[in-house]
């Protein structure tokens, strides 16, 4: 019975993507993923606590809350949630660290905008390798090409470390941007709160500023497969969870 009911469990996740799903994103990088990730009121309560955290961010820019499960254990409820990780699995396998979490918050008029860039490139060091690490990059509000939703260069996933040049921070959520890149061939990611987003840490993406009159935000939820090692010299203070299956790389998770 037991058997019986693992096989069912590994065939519901499985379902979670379809076979075209998982080779589209194998091939470009990314999938759009057009249904709710959570109920209706698992991401009201996810928008009420980016709400307190954004309401008591200080001096914080509103794009600038990084790690917040770090502080606020509440959000473990969604990073951990089946939802997400019956997502996840069948693009990195069964075993499946948390690696960290965003929110980005695109302010009316003034929001910042996310310059090309491979997310790979700026935990360079930090881990053994970059294949098997996904975000899902879940829309708390509405996502258009109007208030600067985020956009990517499909198949880039493939095409190893960019070289990069400086850019003003102040314009800017880097300081940093790929050079010499053709982004005639962007998709950008149009979507209703709830809704969501996966890509490769690899691909290189970013998004235009906000200079519409309405705000965009997004949590952004990592993960990566445990087959890959931390560094612990590069990740001093860091804190990552094991959100399913097993450690196969004998990383410091804090449940564990």
């Amino acid at each position: 019975m037991l058997s019986k009911n693992i096989l069912a469990r590994e065939e519901l996740i499985m379902a979670a993507l379809t076979a075209e799903d998982r080779k589209f994103y194998e091939e470009n990088g990314y999938l759009l993923y057009r249904r709710q990730l959570f109920p209706p009121e698992k991401l009201q309560a996810l928008q009420k606590i980016f709400e307190e955290h954004l309401a008591g961010k200080g001096d914080k820019l509103s794009d600038e809350l990084d790690t917040p499960h770090f502080r606020d254990e509440r959000l473990l409820e969604f990073l951990l949630s089946e939802e997400a990780l019956d997502l996840v699995e069948p693009l990195i396998g069964p075993n499946i660290g948390l690696w960290s979490s965003h929110f980005i918050c695109k302010d009316p008029m003034v929001g910042r905008a996310t310059p090309w860039h491979e997310d790979s490139a700026y935990w360079k060091g930090r881990l053994s390798g970059y294949d098997k690490i996904v975000t899902i990059w879940l829309a708390l509000d509405r996502s258009t090409r109007e208030n600067g939703c985020m956009r990517v260069i499909p198949g880039t996933h493939r095409n190893g470390f960019s070289e990069y040049e400086p850019v003003d921070g102040k314009r800017n959520l880097f300081r940093s941007q790929i050079r010499n890149l053709d982004d005639s061939g962007a998709v950008y990611f149009e979507l209703e709160p709830g809704e969501c987003s996966l890509h490769d840490s690899r691909i290189i993406h970013g998004a235009e500023p906000n200079t519409s009159p309405y705000r965009r935000c997004g949590y952004t939820m990592r993960y990566f497969s445990t087959e890959l090692k931390l560094l612990p010299e590069r990740n001093r203070n860091f804190k990552v969870w094991l959100a399913r299956g097993k450690d196969l790389a004998g990383n410091p998770f804090v449940n564990v």
